[in-house]
Order: structure tokens, then C-alpha cells, then sequence
């Protein structure tokens, strides 16, 4: 069994233990959910971040990693930021030179485990989506004092990895914003 098929297993079965509210359910939080992909993929749980979309207030709201969810937000209208225009493209995305790219740095910056905060050089960015509409964009990303030093690039094959992962984490991502 390949590492994705079981890491969609463990995510199915979170979300059914959610709707029915087993006792286990009660321990099932979105920064342990990250933790488990970043395990899964094979990076850090801080390079696995789970954003929610405010379309009340038009924003992104991080879930995952914890230390970012008091931090702030990313405005949808954001230009410089690629997890808002992964919400409004509606499309995934892979950039191998991101510490090159224009973006927002400033989540960058905020130290996660009290460890020094370490440039994102290579990300996936993919939309979480149900029933056509966007609920959220998973992150993962490799950090380091380079780009040769955080590890290999990102493939088409991790793309569609992430993308599968989004089925159940969809249904999670809806359960976790009903309570």
C-alpha cells in the first residue's frame, strides 16, 4: 500500500469518527491532522499549513500550523500571496524557487517550537474543495537556509498526491468549521 493510499485512509477514517462524534473525535484537531500528512509526506508538521476561506470576511485563516493561527490572516484579494491565488484560481501549483518568487514573508518570520524561523524555498499549493466551491488551500513546503539544502523538488506526482489527500480533508475541513 502506497504511503498516500494510507495516509487517505487515516483521513477518511478521521472524518467518519468526526460525523458520528465518536469519543475519538474529541482528539482530532486540524494542527494533529497537518501533523499527520507532514509525517506522511515526509516533512516537518510546520511545513504543512491547512487554511480556511472567511468569505464572510473575504480572507484565508490558517488552521494549521497552530503557531499561525493567532498571527493573522491573508486577504483573498492579495496579490502577493499564493494561497489566495490558489483560492481564486482554483487551481494547484508547484514552485520549486518560492524564496525568489514575490510573496507575502511575513508568516515566515514567526518562530514555530521555539526553533528559528527558516525560509519556505520550495512549496505545493493546492485548493480544498466540495462540490465545486473552494473551503481552503493546503500548503506543503520545504524550508531551509537554501534551496539545495531543504530538500528534493516537488513533483507533478506530489501535485496529484496532495490533490487526493484534499478529497477527505474536505470532508474533516467541513466538520471542523460546523463546531
Amino acid at each position: 500500500m502506497s504511503t498516500t493510499t494510507t495516509i487517505i485512509s487515516e483521513l477518511e477514517r478521521l472524518a467518519n469518527a468526526m460525523a458520528a462524534d465518536s469519543e475519538e473525535s474529541a482528539e482530532i484537531t486540524l494542527p494533529s491532522v497537518a501533523a499527520r500528512i507532514a509525517k506522511s509526506v515526509g516533512v516537518r508538521a510546520d511545513e504543512v499549513a491547512i487554511l480556511a476561506v472567511s468569505n464572510k470576511f473575504r480572507r484565508l485563516n490558517f488552521l494549521a500550523p497552530e503557531a499561525l493561527i493567532k498571527v493573522g490572516n491573508i486577504p483573498l484579494t492579495s496579490t502577493s500571496a499564493l494561497a489566495a491565488r490558489t483560492v481564486r484560481e482554483k487551481r494547484a501549483e508547484i514552485d520549486n524557487q518560492f524564496a525568489e518568487a514575490r510573496h507575502a514573508r511575513v508568516f515566515e518570520g514567526v518562530k514555530i517550537g521555539g526553533e528559528s524561523a527558516e525560509a519556505i524555498q520550495k512549496i505545493i499549493s493546492v485548493p480544498i474543495q466540495a462540490d465545486g466551491e473552494v473551503l481552503g488551500v493546503i500548503q506543503i513546503s520545504r524550508k531551509g537556509p537554501s534551496v539545495g539544502m531543504s530538500g528534493p523538488d516537488f513533483t507533478s506526482e506530489d501535485i496529484v498526491n496532495v490533490q487526493a489527500l484534499c478529497v477527505p480533508l474536505a470532508h474533516i475541513l467541513q466538520l471542523a468549521l460546523q463546531e
